[in-house]
């Protein structure tokens, strides 16, 4: 395999399939299977997600609600989630644990970067749920961040769409594909890779990026093995 060590960043709609809203048991089954092959095969992994598919702060905050209290409610979501992929993950015969910014020990364990770096090694995936633990910064955020402490190889996002375009391929037909793309560009062409927090994070401690399509099956242990899959974000230069 190529990376030792990864860090997958889920969005909470990945985990609705064809649904408005929720889990989609199917889907996360689909999902935990890929992390078991590559977990298998050797690769300790991380993941991050999302709590789109269940509610976000930043909408609540717009509809008149206290941000602090939104996104405090957007990390509990991401903990619900994390359970759920924890629990697929188990069915397939691997070893997972769940990490919490916010203490919630009757669930999962509260996020300690060594105890992660122990898990990892002794081969469970791990899921770093609640955000970083503060308001104000993106599930994204929290990936780059938990990328960068766990010294992973590479940050891989998993997305509805086949890696970083020119332009919203879902809207605009022209839109291009990039193959590689550097951070610098991604921020001032404001592509929407991730959150400029996120970018500057992962552009600052050369943490390289890589965005794909979690809607085909396979993709993962593809982009591990080594192919050259959706688009790479990096520093200019960077090998």
């Amino acid at each position: 395999m190529l990376y030792r060590r990864v860090l997958l960043k889920l969005s909470g709609e990945a985990l609705m399939g064809q649904g408005r809203h929720g889990i989609d048991p199917a889907v996360a089954q689909r999902l935990a299977s890929e992390i078991h092959t590559v977990a298998s095969q050797g690769t300790q992994l991380g993941l991050v997600i999302g709590g789109g598919n269940i509610l976000r702060g930043a909408g609540l905050a717009s509809q008149g609600m206290n941000r602090v209290s939104g996104d405090h409610m957007g990390m509990l979501a991401t903990v619900m989630n994390s359970l759920a992929m924890q629990d697929a993950i188990e069915k397939t015969g691997t070893d997972c644990r769940v990490m919490s910014a916010l203490t919630i020990d009757q669930v999962c364990e509260p996020y300690s970067t060594r105890q992660a770096v122990r898990h990892l090694e002794q081969g469970r995936v791990v899921i770093f749920a609640a955000g970083t633990g503060s308001p104000f910064f993106t599930t994204d955020s929290a990936a780059s961040l938990r990328a960068i402490e766990i010294g992973a190889d590479i940050m891989l996002k998993a997305t509805k769409v086949d890696g970083v375009y020119t332009a919203d391929p879902v809207t605009n037909p022209d839109a291009t594909l990039y193959k590689r793309i550097s951070y610098d560009e991604a921020l001032a062409q404001k592509l929407g890779v991730m959150d400029a927090t996120a970018l500057v994070l992962c552009s600052e401690h050369k943490m390289p990026l890589r965005v794909f399509n979690v809607f085909e099956a396979g993709q993962l242990g593809r982009i591990v093995d080594g192919q050259d899959i959706g688009t790479l974000v990096q520093q200019e230069n960077q090998e």
